[in-house]
């Protein structure tokens, strides 16, 4: 009798188990920026990527990049670093994504689309992977 209610509980305890939806797999992606705060990148030559705990950007001039984890439709860093050459043109749309990086963001993806968030910025990216 015993077995046969352990063997109709577990598919119960599976269904429990299974997430509703699975977080898209970002590890291992680059992506190149469509629109910061609204606007056209300034440079053609843009990039996000995503490495297994690491994130990495680049707006056209300065690198940027931190140790990632991703947890909870977020990407959660801690402090972004950058390299310090000045770029007047291209200045403010670094300072945006480095605050949105710095301030965990959240993130959507739609097919080769995502959207990053956080409080003041938001930012677009087409996956070039």
């Amino acid at each position: 009798m015993m077995k046969r209610i352990a063997l109709f509980a577990l598919p119960l305890l599976a269904a429990c188990a299974t997430p509703g939806q699975a977080e898209p797999v970002l590890i291992g992606t680059k992506w190149t920026f469509v629109s910061i705060d609204g606007k056209a990148p300034v440079s053609d030559r843009t990039s996000l990527t995503i490495e297994d705990g690491r994130i990495g950007a680049n707006v056209g001039c300065n690198g940027m990049g931190s140790d990632l984890k991703i947890e909870g439709g977020r990407l959660m860093t801690n402090g972004i670093t950058s390299t310090k050459m000045f770029c007047s043109e291209i200045a403010g749309q670094e300072m945006a994504v480095g605050a949105l990086l710095g301030a965990s963001p959240s993130y959507t993806v739609d097919g080769d689309r995502m959207v990053l968030t956080s409080p003041g910025h938001r930012v677009e990216l087409k996956r070039a992977n």
